[in-house]
């Protein structure tokens, strides 16, 4: 599918070779790598309205994008930053065994004695069994 939902048309713009791959011009690189620039643009759906792979475009960008100088780093807005020490950190609390103890008696006589941790699906149950 050449079109997408923008209308973008990239057959008859982009040249094939002998194998089916694409060729594409040079200023319709930098025309795409272009797009990815403008605030707030994606390059996936940048690649995508172009039917170009993310990888690709990334790699077109890399090649195509001058690298940032020294001095235009330098010149960069800066902000001021505070180093703020470590909170303390707590000892992580011992995990308190549980050893209660639970006795239930049924009306029926039957008597069931619970130590310790028991999953509610398990005693719930034993006591549908013992009603």
């Amino acid at each position: 599918m050449a079109e997408t939902a923008n209308g973008v048309f990239t057959n008859g713009v982009v040249d094939t070779d002998r194998g089916g791959r694409r060729i594409w011009s040079e200023a319709l690189k930098r025309q795409i790598v272009e797009e990815t620039q403008e605030p707030g643009s994606s390059v996936s759906i940048v690649a995508r309205r172009h039917d170009v792979n993310a990888n690709q475009l990334f790699k077109w960008r890399r090649e195509l994008m001058p690298e940032r100088s020294p001095a235009l780093v330098a010149s960069g807005a800066m902000v001021p930053v505070e180093i703020a020490s470590e909170p303390d950190r707590r000892r992580p609390r011992r995990q308190v065994e549980r050893a209660g103890f639970i006795e239930i008696e049924f009306g029926s006589g039957a008597r069931v004695c619970i130590r310790g941790e028991v999953a509610p699906k398990t005693l719930r149950q034993v006591i549908e069994l013992l009603r």
